[in-house]
């Protein structure tokens, strides 16, 4: 992963526009304590721009697992799909919570695609998920 500097006023304005919450996963910063990665949507290696219209928030496990890839295989299709785009798409149009509210569903190809790629149901975010409904902090309602 290259490191590029951006400006803080970009990084807080990015952050804003994220309601400081990961992209993937919608995981809130100040539920982690610890602070959120700017994310290249196109990566650098990519030819993606550190430009405002090419970054968003991630928590460090998605944007990790994310790495430089812009797409992955739908588990159902077996076809190659985007990679959900948080700035671009709507989130909800591509996933929902569970019933139990634990665990994130792909709607979509995108939506399954994304939600294997970056494992946003992996073991340890859904037992935190779990601890975060018994405080009444999860999941987001918006």
């Amino acid at each position: 992963m290259t490191h590029v500097y951006i400006p803080r006023e970009l990084r807080n304005r990015v952050a804003e526009q994220a309601r400081h919450r990961c992209g993937y996963c919608l995981t809130p910063a100040a539920l982690i304590g610890a602070p959120l990665e700017i994310e290249h949507l196109i990566p650098i290696s990519l030819g993606g721009l550190t430009a405002e219209e090419n970054l968003w928030l991630a928590c460090s496990f998605c944007n990790n697992l994310k790495g430089n890839r812009i797409a992955a295989r739908d588990p159902i299709s077996g076809e190659i799909v985007p990679l959900f785009n948080p700035r671009r798409q709507v989130w909800a149009e591509h996933f929902a919570w569970s019933d139990e509210g634990t665990h994130i569903l792909g709607l979509t190809k995108t939506g399954r695609a994304t939600v294997l790629a970056l494992s946003l149901n992996r073991s340890s975010l859904v037992f935190t998920r779990t601890v975060w409904i018994e405080v009444g902090l999860h999941p987001p309602q918006d």
